[in-house]
């Protein structure tokens, strides 16, 4: 099946938004992490309307029982990464977040059927996490009290991975039925921000960058990633996901006024290069 014009000019445009995902966490990092996720996702569950709204035939029967794995991913994922984003040097986490492409070929036979680890897929791993050290090793010559950050990269890269391969066990997800997971990881996040963060005054420059937040990476971004994968070839529209890292990268890079250093263009060829390497085929 080849990709159609339509659907890759939409997977590029998510891969626009997810790249700068990183960028506008970073600038919001005064704002306690679970409040942005729980913003973000409201906002971006609520693009779900119009577009239902607009093709109500397309969208199926919401499969109830696929929430609490909509809430694990959108909702585990999200705030795991702006915690570590906002606790560690966010370029360095940011690279180490981007380890879950890899972490999908090391965990796919776990949950899909005739997936195995080949000797190509393990010199995948082996790159990607070469380049995540290298990328806290480098890191750690500018803050040396955030090792908890990475934790929190990684561990959002393990929710991903396991979100994407449960994902494409059960056949996907449409519109609604991302905007139902965005809505409740969004209020789940909130009431955490309620209970568990400090209160927060949001000022304009605040709600701007969360309105950008929650209408694009946490919004837009899904539904054009759903219309690329469901009018074009997955193989082809996965391809061009590993431009994220490198867009993501040098977002932060333009945004924190920091030089793209060898080490760490290095960490970041690596992670790329082992996700591109050991990428799982469709069946």
């Amino acid at each position: 099946m080849k990709s159609s014009p339509k659907a890759a000019l939409a997977a590029l445009l998510a891969i626009g938004l997810w790249g700068s995902l990183a960028s506008l966490s970073t600038l919001s990092s005064v704002l306690p992490p679970l409040l942005q996720t729980g913003i973000g996702l409201t906002i971006g569950a609520a693009l779900a309307i119009p577009l239902y709204i607009a093709n109500p035939r397309r969208q199926t029967r919401l499969q109830v029982r696929l929430i609490p794995l909509g809430v694990f991913g959108l909702f585990g994922y999200h705030s795991l990464l702006f915690l570590a984003l906002a606790s560690a040097p966010s370029v360095y986490a940011n690279l180490v977040n981007y380890l879950w492409p890899v972490l999908i070929v090391l965990l796919a036979p776990l949950f899909l059927a005739n997936s195995k680890v080949t000797g190509k897929m393990l010199l995948s791993v082996i790159m990607g996490f070469s380049g995540a050290a290298i990328a806290i090793v480098s890191g750690s010559q500018i803050v040396t009290s955030f090792s908890v950050g990475y934790i929190f990269a990684f561990l959002a890269a393990i929710v991903w991975a396991i979100y994407s391969l449960v994902s494409k066990r059960v056949g996907g997800f449409n519109a609604k039925t991302i905007g139902v997971f965005a809505f409740i990881s969004g209020l789940l996040a909130l009431l955490g921000h309620f209970l568990f963060e400090a209160p927060v005054a949001l000022n304009d420059i605040n709600w701007i960058l969360l309105i950008a937040l929650g209408i694009g990476p946490l919004g837009a971004a899904f539904y054009l990633w759903d219309y690329a994968l469901s009018h074009g070839d997955p193989q082809q529209v996965g391809l061009l996901s590993f431009l994220t890292p490198l867009l993501s990268t040098a977002l932060l890079l333009i945004v924190l006024g920091q030089p793209l250093s060898t080490w760490l263009a290095l960490a970041a060829g690596l992670i790329v290069g082992g996700a591109f390497l050991g990428r799982v085929s469709k069946t």
